[in-house]
């Protein structure tokens, strides 16, 4: 399985906000640290403060820092959610599979697109940056 763009730049967000401690990197901050374009990282920030994983301040000293909710979130959550619940293959697209009434690919993939979130779920943002990542994450940010 491929994750999406947005949710990989989003669980990498998460992860280099986990290791922030006191400082507050802006989006675009971020988004150089990562290096994504800007507007991407805005709409992935955006979404990820919907959801409550993070908190963004405007202005001078603002910036953006992991919630409590965003350090125990699971990893496997926020991955359905970013990737949301649709089939690995499309069978009722422009051009419907003749399979799609017998079908027993379909299922097989769905059980195993499950199994894949079902692994990432006892992984939490925090977990993911114990070390050696998160001292890693702390070195690749262009701050200061």
């Amino acid at each position: 399985m491929r994750l999406l763009r947005s949710t990989d730049l989003a669980l990498r967000v998460l992860m280099r906000l986990a290791v922030a401690g006191d400082s507050t990197p802006t989006t675009r901050e971020v988004a150089a640290d990562m290096d994504v374009p800007y507007t991407h990282a805005a709409k992935v920030v955006a979404e990820l403060q919907h959801l409550g994983l993070l908190a963004a301040r405007r202005g001078r000293g603002g910036g953006l820092t992991l919630t409590e909710a965003g350090r125990t979130a699971s990893v496997g959550a926020i991955v359905r959610t970013f990737e949301g619940d649709g089939d690995v293959v499309d069978c009722e697209g422009a051009a419907p599979c003749p399979l799609h009434s017998a079908c027993r690919l379909r299922g097989a993939l769905r059980r195993a697109q499950e199994a894949f979130f079902a692994s990432l779920d006892p992984l939490t943002v925090g977990d993911m940056v114990a070390a050696p990542t998160g001292p890693l994450l702390l070195g690749i940010s262009s701050r200061p």
